[in-house]
């Protein structure tokens, strides 16, 4: 039961915990003389460039790119650069290549346009050429359907062509026979019809 009130005593300050970070923003301060007292000449931020003039187990001369010279800690100095200096170059050239992506994208979007307007064209044309040679097929197969019927009535006419033919022969006939016996009949008898 203690532990149970002891826990329930704790949990107040468990609840309150928040999570904290040591920051990675160092000042550091600049002095005239190399005993780092006197006047200060400076307060360098973590990142800040300078160059190295000397240096010993505690201090360094150093100089700013402005030109002003003055003495700092040694301990302080990296040759690396702080991870905030990272970072910022990092967050730059990705900004940077977020942007020239953008552009690349925007450069990109005229002939994407006229990629796909060509892609909807030719599946235009393939619909077309689909529905050409299922229409070609049709008329192929008509086609071989007529050369059919041609072939196997090749030495043949129609019945209707030919009972017209014998007819209009045997009014013809018939005609050019009483065309001739009148002809006869009137060459005998000297030019009079006798009927």
């Amino acid at each position: 039961m203690r532990l149970f009130i002891g826990v329930l005593t704790l949990l107040p300050l468990l609840a309150a915990a928040e999570t904290a970070y040591v920051t990675d923003n160092l000042r550091l301060s600049m002095w005239e003389t190399a005993d780092l007292s006197g006047n200060r000449v400076e307060t360098l931020v973590s990142g800040q460039a300078f160059e190295v003039l000397s240096r010993n187990a505690q201090t360094a001369l150093v100089e700013l790119p402005d030109g002003r010279q003055g003495y700092v800690s040694a301990g302080y100095m990296v040759t690396e650069k702080p991870a905030r200096l990272i970072v910022d170059e990092t967050q730059t050239e990705n900004a940077r290549l977020v942007a020239e992506l953008d552009e690349m994208r925007q450069s990109f979007a005229e002939p994407q346009a006229l990629v796909d307007s060509l892609r909807q064209e030719t599946a235009q044309l393939q619909e077309t050429i689909d529905g050409n040679a299922a229409r070609m097929a049709e008329l192929e197969e008509e086609n071989q359907s007529h050369v059919g019927r041609a072939s196997r009535y090749q030495y043949s006419l129609p019945y209707n062509w030919v009972g017209g033919a014998i007819l209009l022969c045997l009014l013809a006939g018939f005609l050019g026979g009483l065309w001739w016996v009148d002809r006869q009949s009137r060459k005998r008898h000297g030019g009079i019809r006798v009927y």
